[in-house]
């Protein structure tokens, strides 16, 4: 019981998915300090690793002084279709980049928001091929492979910046990591490019356009080879960590940092929110969901997980949470009720309740909708001859048709409100009287 109430608790605050979006960015600021840590994810669609810890790392820690900004999805779009840029790499186009370059209004606001003057130090998050090694040990284990590094541009910026001393640094938080490893060949290195004399095409990407704004920079590469999404993950959030340590930033998160709490964590996919009259949890759902009452234009999609986008497919909208592909909404068009009410009454289980218009309705044995006037209720797969208002009916789990569940367990259904044939709200009832016991 508690493990199900616990899945309907979600994170109150939305981040808004407009399809051409601009740059996400999430504060978490104290008036302490000036003193700023900013962590990019997802500059690369297809290095989850990076954008999901992005997310983690905003929803899930809490920065007690000083500054944390994360940006969760720079490549939005190139994420949702898990490639490494849809219009070409991103992370070369910071030295340069054409007017006609889809890219260059995420490039340059991601260049403003690196020079802001309060920004101390920068980390972009990847997910590179193999296992860095100083010497030739395999095509896994090379000097060519970039997984499982922290890599710098140059060893020293300004002698009289704050964490200028690069190599100093990613040399301190490589010993760190490599306390904690899950696997003993998961050790992390220093990768040093030496980018101003011996990388050019490093001297397009986001790092060396940070140094050479006299900005501390660090990439972190988590290693493509390793087994799992949580893995990468793990050692993302371990290296972050240790950054805050030594920025003295202090934090504090809701978990155990271990290879299993993370897996927990990257299961939840959060709510999403239509037009703040429909709420829909994520996690669990099913794959495809139709007659989704919604407007014909001018929908606004929120998600409490800061990798949530909608995709516009046909006529369908496609929801997605980082590059996984949770759920496809076909819409059923209506006009919204401008003078519906934002409470509803319902009898749960002999009790009178009062709820909010979206609010979830918990019930072990039966749930009935109080009538009310003007209005008419729609119990989405509760069968009713010849009613055109289903309020005013006690209904229980087995007098659903199944097909017509959210979730995959066939325990959440939905609930709609109407008023003058136009759409007001819904809400969606939960049958638990199985899950007492867990």
């Amino acid at each position: 019981m508690k493990h199900l109430l616990a899945k309907l608790l979600f994170v109150l605050c939305l981040y808004t998915n407009i399809i051409d979006a601009d740059v996400q960015l999430i504060k978490k600021e104290n008036a302490d300090s000036n003193t700023t840590l900013l962590v990019i994810g997802g500059i690369h669609g297809d290095e989850p690793g990076a954008y999901f810890s992005a997310s983690i790392l905003a929803t899930h820690y809490k920065i007690n002084s000083k500054n944390l900004w994360i940006v969760p999805d720079l490549n939005q779009k190139s994420i949702q279709k898990n490639s490494r840029g849809i219009n070409g790499d991103m992370n070369r186009k910071f030295a340069i980049i054409k007017e006609s370059d889809k890219d260059k209004k995420i490039v340059e606001e991601i260049k403003e928001i690196i020079t802001q003057k309060n920004v101390s130090l920068v980390l972009n998050l990847h997910d590179g091929n193999g296992f860095y090694r100083k010497t030739d040990k395999g095509n896994i284990f090379n000097p060519n492979a970039w997984g499982q590094t922290c890599v710098i541009d140059q060893c020293d910026l300004n002698q009289t910046q704050p964490f200028g001393n690069l190599n100093t640094i990613a040399l301190d938080v490589k010993e760190r990591i490599n306390r904690r490893l899950i696997e003993e060949h998961h050790t992390f290195d220093v990768k040093n490019t030496n980018t101003k004399f011996d990388d050019e095409a490093m001297q397009l990407s986001l790092t060396y356009y940070a140094v050479t704004h006299n900005k501390p920079a660090f990439a972190i590469e988590s290693s493509k080879n390793l087994p799992s999404l949580s893995q990468k993950v793990f050692y993302h959030l371990l290296a972050i960590e240790e950054f805050m340590n030594i920025m003295e930033i202090d934090f504090t998160r809701e978990f155990y940092l271990d290879e299993r709490s993370i897996t927990k964590l990257l299961e939840e996919y959060g709510n999403l929110n239509i037009n703040d009259n429909i709420s829909i949890n994520l996690t669990n759902i099913k794959k495809y969901l139709s007659f989704i009452p919604i407007k014909s234009e001018s929908n606004v999609f929120r998600f409490s997980n800061p990798l949530g986008s909608i995709a516009r497919e046909g006529r369908n909208f496609v929801a997605y949470i980082g590059n996984k592909r949770v759920v496809t909404l076909s819409p059923q068009y209506f006009k919204i009720g401008k003078s519906c009410t934002d409470t509803f009454d319902v009898i749960v289980d002999g009790v009178k309740v009062t709820l909010n218009k979206t609010s979830d309705i918990i019930v072990n044995d039966y749930f009935n909708v109080i009538e009310q006037s003007g209005y008419r209720v729609n119990v989405i797969g509760f069968t009713s001859e010849g009613l055109i208002n289903e309020s005013g009916i006690s209904v229980k789990l087995e007098d659903f048709d199944k097909r017509f569940s959210i979730d995959v367990d066939n325990r959440v259904y939905r609930v709609e409100f109407y008023k003058n044939n136009e759409f007001c709200h819904m809400s969606k009832v939960h049958f638990i009287q199985d899950y007492e016991n867990e």
